[in-house]
C-alpha cells in the first residue's frame, strides 16, 4: 500500500504551499495518520514541503513517550521494515477531529499520540 494517496498528497502540498515562508502559519488538521503495526510509532501529517515533497510536517511519535512536532521524510518511512517484513501503514479509517496543535497538546499530556 502507498503511504499516501494522490488526493492526500495534493492536500498536503496545498497546506505546505499555504504556510511556506509565512511568519505566522495556519494550524491545519492532520491529513493522514501513519503508524507502525509492530510498535506504537505514529505520525499525524498535515503538510508537505513544496520545495521537497518528500519532507512532511506533523506530529511525530516514535513510541518512546516523547511526541513532538517536526519533519519526517516519507521515503525513510516507506523503507522501514520490521524483522518479519511489516511496513509502516496508513490508517485507512483516520479522520482528524481537531488541529495538529490540539493533537500535540493532548499528546504532550499523555506522552503519546491519542487518536
Amino acid at each position: 500500500m502507498k503511504l499516501i494517496t494522490q488526493e492526500q498528497e495534493q492536500l498536503l502540498l496545498a497546506n505546505g504551499r499555504h504556510n511556506a515562508g509565512r511568519e505566522t502559519t495556519e494550524d491545519f488538521k492532520p491529513v493522514i495518520k501513519l503508524f507502525c503495526p509492530w510498535n506504537s510509532a505514529t505520525w499525524l501529517l498535515s503538510e508537505l514541503d513544496p520545495n521537497d515533497p518528500d519532507i512532511a510536517f506533523g506530529l511525530c511519535d516514535l513510541g518512546m513517550g516523547f511526541p513532538e512536532l517536526g519533519n519526517a521524510r516519507l521515503s525513510e518511512l516507506a523503507s522501514v521494515r520490521d524483522p518479519g517484513g511489516l511496513r509502516v501503514e496508513r490508517d485507512l479509517h483516520f479522520c482528524a477531529t481537531k488541529t495538529l496543535a490540539a493533537y500535540a497538546e493532548e499528546a504532550a499530556r499523555a506522552n503519546r499520540i491519542i487518536c
